[in-house]
């Protein structure tokens, strides 16, 4: 996927992707002679369901989150 292509998905601006993979948080290659770089959908995959289960420590880490 272009990195355009995951901001869209994630619903970001691109330069918020182009820090996630600067960061390695989002693994990314750059392929071609103009070095474009693509993500991998299942990195996609795996980074979001990475911030999925971090979101469920956080909500069962904050008593103001849990559930009554």
């Amino acid at each position: 996927m272009r990195l355009e292509d995951v901001a869209e998905e994630l619903n970001v601006k691109l330069p918020q992707v182009r820090a996630l993979v600067k960061s390695g948080e989002l693994p990314a290659i750059q392929i071609g002679g103009r070095g474009m770089w693509r993500v991998e959908r299942v990195e996609l995959e795996n980074y979001i369901q990475q911030r999925y289960a971090q979101a469920r420590e956080e909500i069962t880490n904050d008593s103001t989150l849990r559930a009554e």
